[in-house]
């Protein structure tokens, strides 16, 4: 079997897991080639008391694009990208996507469109147009929360039947797959599960389309994990890559690889923090080396319902 490659350019710490950290492991532990760029090498996330570290500018960006390009060796079956937090930076990305997609028109870029959450942006607003007319079009596989896919649709998400028109006006803008990672909409189980939705349209050699539409209920855990969109949006490129008609084996894999890690985190993380005290942020790193098992081959603990399958 040829080795499937991935360029993944994401940030980096030296200690944690978040960005490339985050992906790496899980898709070299699930058969993948990860060829990184780190966008920024900080000590650890940012959510410690103290960060240190450099950011990788633009130009740096292009210096090792070129390197590559000059071995001969720029041939990418997969692209993922995550959190960036300048334009020029993005905008070399861009560059990169369409240059590695002319060269392999089969070539499936992943992207995570981070630009905040909860109704708040913590990036800067001048990169959601470049995301918009730029980015999200090149995507095959996105993997926005509810925040990011209102910001790039330019609509509100109250009910299940806005979640699916988004994705429809997602899928207009080039993704062909589009799985909205989080929302607030109330699940039909509680209000100790949060609702996640997916979207899949996929034109057969015959010029129709199928249409593939998913829902699911994933257990709250009640902490805050850094990392684990990172995470999601690499588990969803491998399970996909296995998959690649079945968005409903996909998502059933992916949310459950990400339910197996939290969990072992959060039990490790409140045993090593003691009765009654929050953990830390360094005790709530995912224990990602401990849960090999799980992501090569995760039992499946979340069942995604299907809204609807079409053909036309």
């Amino acid at each position: 079997m040829k080795a499937c490659r991935v360029l993944s350019i994401q940030s980096h710490v030296v200690r944690g897991y978040v960005g490339n950290k985050s992906a790496t492991f899980p898709l070299q532990v699930l058969g993948f080639e990860v060829d990184s760029i780190n966008s920024v090498q900080f000590s650890n996330h940012t959510g410690y008391a103290h960060w240190k570290g450099q950011v990788l500018t633009a130009e740096e960006l292009n210096v090792l694009y070129e390197g590559i390009k000059l071995n001969n060796v720029n041939h990418y079956d997969y692209i993922l990208t995550g959190y960036s937090r300048d334009i020029s930076f993005l905008e070399t990305v861009v560059d990169i996507i369409k240059e590695l997609k002319k060269a392999n028109p089969s070539l499936v870029y992943v992207c995570d469109p981070v630009m905040g959450d909860q109704g708040a942006m913590y990036v800067p607003e001048n990169l959601l147009p470049v995301y918009k007319n730029k980015v999200v079009p090149l995507a095959d596989i996105l993997t926005p929360n509810q925040f990011e896919a209102e910001l790039l649709t330019g609509r509100k998400i109250n009910t299940e039947e806005d979640a699916i028109e988004v994705m429809d006006l997602l899928h207009k803008m080039g993704p062909e797959t589009v799985v909205l990672t989080s929302t607030d909409l109330p699940s039909k189980q509680g209000d100790q599960f949060l609702v996640a939705l997916g979207s899949q349209k996929i034109k057969k050699p015959d010029g129709t389309n199928t249409d593939q539409k998913i829902c699911m209920d994933i257990p709250k855990v009640d902490a805050v994990f850094v990392g684990t969109g990172d995470l999601f949006a690499a588990m969803m490129l491998a399970w996909t890559h296995h998959h690649p008609k079945d968005l409903k084996t996909a998502c059933e894999k992916t949310v459950s690889v990400m339910h197996h890690v939290i969990k072992r985190t959060i039990t490790y993380a409140n045993e090593m923090a003691g009765p009654g005290k929050r953990p830390t942020p360094a005790q709530l790193e995912l224990r990602m080396v401990q849960s090999k098992a799980d992501i090569e081959n995760p039992t499946i603990v979340v069942e995604a319902k299907v809204l609807q399958k079409s053909s036309q």
